[in-house]
């Protein structure tokens, strides 16, 4: 009969430690990161009042009779489940989304505590602590590697107050850009940027010689590319060849027989029958030029006639499929004409390989500078050297041709004449033939009239970026490039011109704030090498001279940077790292729980990163209150690393984890924990009348 009593008893106790840990669990139905317990009920020990006996012979075996002694609580288990996240409006509060826990110390990192609740900010001192005070545990920024090295011991998180972050001098720029390479392009500058009337070289504003570039890989003013072949291009001539007057033709009966010779090497036969003994010297003559002329849309040849029977042969170099050139022979001697040859046009053909220009020779250009040098010479040995016709190439790209000089030994009228070069082999170049077309004038000497080609242009691109000295001061840096030439078995080639504003400087050779280099592309586009790597910047403003900048324009035969497709140039992206000083202005968290601090510069790097600690057990931790456990011997040790790695949660910032307690449970739970209490107090009762009953037989 006692034995019920002290059964109840135990119960009301085991009871009354559910009730506890359920009121505790209640309780903290609103604390930050609290995981809710559970009691664990388990049996005593039996008293067995006849033990098992095994089946013998035709008994069968009995299973022992026992009566249980009443309950105990045997063991607590927290329940580690995921708490909802909440969302705030403190930004240094963080929450885990998944498995591990912050890691605070109350004593400089000698010992550690572990919690869930991230209600975390800054003291005084610049400590990112918990409520309790704790600092909480991480890695800090490097300052001289600038680098927060997670792999290093956990130490306490500080971020001074009104950090400042100091310059920053640029190391690399970064650039991808797409320069076309298609038949036509949008973005173009004249071939040259500003030239000079003295020698016609062109140059920039510093005086230095600006490479005009293959004429192979320039555009018209529509921006179609010219794509001069080897050998095309025009026949040129400053004034039209004339074989001037002779003696009178003959009168009588005289016959004609000439032979001129065309700039291919064949020959044409002009013949005309001896008329009767009675013509004169001006019959003769008329029909000279009648049969001369029959033959002028081959020969180019037109003769005219004076009015004492006197012969005139001239070409103005005006038919494409004529000759361009007067050859003249005189078969007979009777034409009234010496016989002679006497050049009006040369041959001013593309190589992409050599450029010659002699006088009085057909010649060959490469560049635009080549052509103006060819033309010139040409002007000059068709007077004397000492006239004033002058070539040039002007800011806008154009061929211009000038005719000031008086000097009445050298000078002479320009009539200039352009026809395309045309033949079975040479295709003409209809737009290089229309750009130099426009050239066809008359200019007399001395005058002030000028002629105008069309404009040459080259295909360009450009792209700027501000990058900082030592002191934090911003330079602008910008990057012309020019397409100059193209392989069709290696790529293309573009001039590059690198410059900063004075009086910064980037050469040790004038002009000081500019350096020239190339790029050059592959067949497919790809990069395949540019140089200058870097730059030598000097701000000349105290900063640090000398500062390195190094180019980064992409990877050898890769496309990862700088490629030339037969799409529009345009940059894709441009960037440096350097920046001026700031004062911090703001702190965020992100997911891998690195404080990221934002500075006035607009720069925003991590300053320390919140250090995260995982167990073998979460349930063996021991709580210590404040919303802190400790490390216990059957914990296992913490493996403290960044959060969302080897199965650690990601933290979540703005944000607070809630206590996992349900409501709902709870109190249910209070319910059968009540009933059981009533139950166990009822078999007390009940054994107590039952001990009445027995006491009561004596009387």
């Amino acid at each position: 009969m006692l034995k019920s009593l002290f059964a109840g008893v135990s119960g009301l106790q085991s009871h009354q430690v559910a009730m506890d840990v359920e009121s505790n669990n209640i309780a903290n139905v609103n604390t930050t990161g609290y995981k809710y317990s559970r009691a664990n009920f388990s049996d005593l020990l039996a008293q067995t009042k006849s033990i098992a006996t095994a089946p013998q012979g035709e008994l069968g075996g009995r299973n022992a009779v026992q009566v249980g002694l009443g309950s105990q609580v045997s063991s607590m288990t927290r329940i580690y489940s995921q708490g909802s996240v909440q969302n705030t409006d403190k930004n240094t509060d963080v929450a885990i989304q998944g498995d591990g826990f912050f890691i605070v110390s109350p004593d400089g990192g000698n010992t550690y505590k572990y919690t869930r609740a991230g209600d975390f900010k800054f003291d005084s001192g610049g400590n990112f602590v918990d409520n309790g005070g704790f600092i909480v545990q991480g890695w800090s920024r490097d300052d001289e590697t600038g680098v927060v090295d997670t792999s290093a011991p956990i130490s306490n998180i500080n971020i001074p107050p009104g950090l400042t972050t100091p310059a920053n001098p640029t190391e690399d720029l970064v650039l991808k850009a797409n320069l076309n390479s298609g038949p036509v392009v949008e973005s173009f500058a004249p071939a040259y940027e500003v030239a000079t009337t003295s020698t016609g070289d062109a140059v920039d504003t510093n005086g230095r010689v600006i490479s005009s570039g293959d004429m192979g890989v320039m555009y018209n003013e529509s921006g179609e590319a010219l794509s001069l072949q080897d050998s095309q291009g025009v026949w040129a001539s400053f004034k039209a060849a004339t074989l001037p007057q002779g003696a009178a033709v003959a009168a009588g009966a005289v016959a004609l027989d000439t032979t001129f010779t065309l700039d291919d090497g064949s020959t044409v036969n002009v013949t005309s029958a001896a008329g009767p003994a009675t013509n004169t010297a001006l019959n003769n003559a008329n029909a000279f030029m009648a049969a001369i002329n029959a033959k002028s849309a081959v020969t180019g040849v037109v003769a005219s006639v004076s009015t004492l029977g006197e012969l005139t042969l001239r070409n103005e170099n005006s038919n494409v499929t004529a000759a361009h050139n007067i050859n003249f022979t005189d078969n007979t001697g009777t034409s009234g004409i010496a016989s002679g040859s006497s050049v009006t046009a040369y041959q001013y053909q593309y190589s992409p390989t050599s450029a010659v220009y002699t006088e009085n020779a057909n010649k060959t250009f490469t560049t635009i500078a080549d052509l103006r040098a060819a033309l010139q010479a040409q002007a000059r040995a068709d007077g004397g050297a000492a006239n004033g016709i002058e070539v040039i190439v002007n800011e806008q790209g154009k061929l211009e041709i000038s005719n000031t000089g008086t000097n009445a030994t050298d000078d002479y009228d320009v009539n200039f004449r352009v026809t395309a070069i045309s033949t079975a082999a040479i295709t003409e170049n209809t737009r290089f033939t229309s750009n130099m077309l426009a050239l066809n004038t008359v200019i007399p000497a001395g005058s002030a009239g000028k002629a105008y080609s069309q404009a040459f242009n080259t295909a360009t691109h450009s792209a700027s970026i501000d990058v900082f000295d030592s002191l934090g001061s911003k330079h602008t840096v910008r990057m012309e490039f020019r397409k100059t030439s193209v392989d069709s078995a290696t790529g293309s080639t573009w001039d590059m011109v690198v410059s900063v504003p004075a009086p910064a400087q980037i050469d040790t050779i004038a002009p000081l704030d500019e350096k020239t280099g190339s790029v050059k592309f592959n067949s497919d586009g790809s990069l395949a090498t540019f140089n200058p790597p870097n730059i030598s910047f000097t701000g000349n403003n105290g900063s640090s001279p000398d500062q390195q900048i190094n180019l980064r324009f992409g990877t050898t035969n890769a496309f990862d940077g700088m490629t030339s497709f037969d799409s529009p140039s345009a940059t894709s992206g441009i960037s440096q790292d350097g920046f001026t000083g700031g004062d911090i202005v703001g702190i965020r968290i992100d997911q891998s729980g690195a404080l990221i601090g934002s500075f006035s510069n607009g720069r925003s790097f991590a300053l320390a990163q919140i250090g995260m600690a995982k167990f073998t057990n979460n349930e063996g931790l021991a709580t210590e209150g404040g919303n802190v456990y400790a490390q216990t011997a059957n914990s296992g040790d913490p493996i403290i690393g960044t959060a969302a790695t080897a199965g650690r949660g990601f933290i979540q910032s703005s944000a607070l984890e809630a206590s996992n307690v349900d409501l709902s449970t709870a109190l249910t739970q209070l319910i059968i924990i009540q009933r059981g209490y009533q139950a166990n107090g009822k078999t007390i009762t009940t054994s107590d009348q039952l001990l009445q009953t027995l006491i009561g037989l004596k009387n």
